[in-house]
């Protein structure tokens, strides 16, 4: 049986709370930056998008602002809280331009790529 997101751990190393469920985001889009114990997964990085990083994001042909019905994506809104692949969140962030990190929703596992210094830095739930 594959975890719940109610038994993963978030950057803190308490268990890891939902980003959004409007817009639906996650890998397995239920709400959490989960990995379900699955390799690969790397939407761990739960954040707040602005406007700056929406327009570098889609500069950097990574569009998640235009709609994709197909995919039931309305796209994304400045204010939207969205499950980032956490090396798009690297990039943006040594862009200048990271969005604000929600720690209690983004996954543990994110560690293994940054610092706790640098997404608490940049957290919403702590500024």
């Amino acid at each position: 049986m594959k975890p719940s997101p109610q038994t993963e751990n978030n950057v803190l190393g308490g268990t890891l709370r939902a980003c959004s469920y409007a817009p639906l985001t996650g890998y397995f889009r239920d709400g959490c930056c989960a990995t379900h114990a699955e390799d690969g997964v790397a939407h761990l990085v739960c954040v707040r998008v602005t406007k700056a990083f929406l327009e570098f994001s889609v500069a950097r042909g990574n569009d998640l602002v235009t709609p994709r019905l197909e995919m039931r994506f309305r796209g994304l809104k400045p204010g939207d809280k969205w499950c980032l692949h956490v090396l798009r969140w690297i990039e943006a962030w040594e862009a200048g331009c990271a969005p604000q990190v929600v720690l209690e929703a983004t996954h543990a596992r994110a560690l293994e790529y940054v610092g706790l210094d640098a997404l608490k830095a940049h957290a919403l739930d702590l500024n």
